[in-house]
């Protein structure tokens, strides 16, 4: 079944618009931004209001701007509340560390499993700073969606303002695999949209423009 997956990702990668007729975001002042295949950032963005995550719900130093941040931690407090441990393992990264992610991605894997499973650099929504890779309390992001805290989010990130960015079977839509582990903060009122629909970021921002 992987085999048939990882073919059918191929064909649509060999077909797609990824990475053609790229427009540039400059200075994004909203949350609902898209950063994705076909739109990046300035090679020397960096948010404003990066703000360190407390070390309670992440592992290491980890930055988001100031507004996920803080609904990030109350996320993760309310959780830990609950019974569950929602860590922060990924954040906030820069255009050169995305840069050399990708290019290890590339050489070890060749480019079509680098473009399925990471972004290019200036293309990932990491250096928004409202990307958030999650895992339970092994830090093993792989295996989050086999734990209790991944149906915790499922059920309530979008409370927080909080969406699953790249959920199964929207690989020709988002550009990406599936990836239970990577939330986007967009604002309560917009992921509660998204959720209701069950629909992407993508798909959203077709209907309101």
């Amino acid at each position: 079944m992987e085999k048939v997956i990882y073919i059918l990702i191929l064909i649509i990668l060999e077909n797609s618009n990824f990475y053609k007729d790229v427009k540039t975001i400059y200075n994004p002042t909203t949350y609902d931004f898209i950063v994705n295949k076909n739109n990046k950032l300035e090679k020397t963005y960096e948010p404003y209001d990066l703000t360190l995550i407390d070390k309670s719900y992440a592992c290491d130093n980890k930055y988001l701007r100031m507004e996920a941040k803080n609904a990030f931690e109350k996320l993760a407090s309310d959780a830990k509340n609950e019974g569950y441990n929602i860590i922060a393992v990924s954040t906030y990264r820069s255009y050169e560390y995305q840069e050399k992610l990708y290019n290890n991605y590339a050489i070890n894997k060749g480019f079509y499993y680098a473009d399925m499973s990471s972004a290019r650099a200036g293309f990932s929504e990491h250096q928004t700073g409202l990307a958030v890779d999650v895992a339970d309390e092994s830090l093993d992001y792989d295996n989050f969606e086999n734990t209790k805290e991944f149906k915790w989010m499922m059920n309530n990130a979008y409370k927080y303002g909080f969406i699953l960015r790249y959920p199964k079977a929207k690989f020709h839509i988002t550009g990406f695999k599936y990836e239970p582990w990577h939330y986007r903060y967009v604002g309560k009122d917009i992921s509660k949209y998204i959720y209701d629909n069950n629909i992407t970021l993508e798909e959203y921002k077709n209907k309101v423009n």
